[in-house]
């Protein structure tokens, strides 16, 4: 997420109350979870397993609950609780905005787009040319559509990530600001759900076709051209290259990477990352050839006892 306009250090140690090692100036462009972090950025950071990989991430600002050596040209922000600390920004610089209309006045719809009646179309979305809308589908605000998309019944575009931090007292979620971003060319079928991204976008590129109840998580990078068959799950934070083909009812854990041209059969899952050109199936995926493999061989297993009982 950029901020409209750069603010400094200082301002954004006032929003939060929080101390800061750095020059007043220092000057901080936007935030960022980890993986998508830019120079100018702010990241998050509350445990200290991840205290090396953040302060010497991408990242500009470093909001941190321990007080440390600063990296050379970044600055520090000191907080007691940095998960609540970024929450109060992406509040500050997304707050959320109540609707007035089943179709926001902010909302740009392009030449030729079909919305079918009980739609919601929320603030600041932006929908392309040739586009057909089918009813009872929601798009989120600030959710980008290009040209030439189908979005059927049901389906949710632009739904807070499932990203939570547990507390004595329960869970504390990790509110979105980012976006969903999709390309031309691409069909959604019916009750499929689409979060948001934390900070950035998720994205689904040119010509990527999805089945009906797909679930894609926050962050997550889906390629061009890609096939995705109903019942699929995929979490947050994967990367999805072009021309994958996920069968019916795949499980995709967090921050894989599954290779371009890759296949993967149906009701596998996806526990680790894939290399591209293959097949693959079972639970943990592997290459399909060999999991076959292992099953004929298990297969095997009450004949070879039977003989040696024998």
């Amino acid at each position: 997420m950029k901020f409209p306009t750069p603010y400094t250090l200082n301002q954004i140690a006032t929003i939060i109350k929080a101390e800061y090692v750095g020059h007043d100036d220092f000057p901080v462009l936007g935030m960022n979870e980890i993986h998508v972090v830019e120079h100018g950025d702010i990241v998050f950071v509350d445990h200290p397993k991840y205290y090396d990989k953040a302060l010497s991430c991408a990242a500009s600002i470093v909001l941190i609950n321990k007080k440390v050596d600063c990296p050379e040209g970044k600055a520090l922000l000191i907080s007691d609780d940095p998960f609540r600390d970024f929450n109060i920004l992406t509040l500050f610089f997304k707050p959320f905005l109540k609707a007035q209309n089943n179709i926001s006045s902010s909302a740009k719809i392009g030449r030729d787009t079909i919305v079918q009646p009980n739609c919601f179309i929320g603030n600041n979305v932006v929908i392309g040319d040739n586009c057909l809308i089918h009813s009872n589908v929601s798009i989120y605000d600030n959710c980008v559509i290009g040209n030439n998309v189908t979005i059927h019944s049901g389906s949710v575009l632009g739904s807070d990530a499932f990203y939570y931090k547990k507390r004595p007292e329960g869970y504390d979620k990790l509110i979105s600001g980012g976006r969903v971003v999709i390309e031309d060319n691409v069909d959604i079928g019916a009750l499929c759900t689409i979060d948001k991204g934390v900070t950035g976008d998720t994205t689904i590129k040119k010509g990527t076709k999805l089945d009906n109840q797909v679930q894609v998580g926050h962050d997550t990078v889906i390629g061009e051209k890609c096939l995705i068959a109903s019942q699929t799950g995929i979490a947050g934070c994967v990367i999805i290259e072009d021309e994958v083909t996920l069968w019916g009812q795949v499980g995709v854990t967090s921050a894989a990477t599954i290779g371009k041209n890759a296949m993967v059969s149906a009701q596998s899952g996806v526990s680790k990352s894939l290399k591209g050109g293959k097949k693959y199936f079972g639970s943990p995926a592997e290459e399909m050839r060999e999991k076959l493999k292992e099953l004929a061989y298990v297969k095997q297993i009450p004949f070879i006892l039977k003989k040696l009982e024998k």
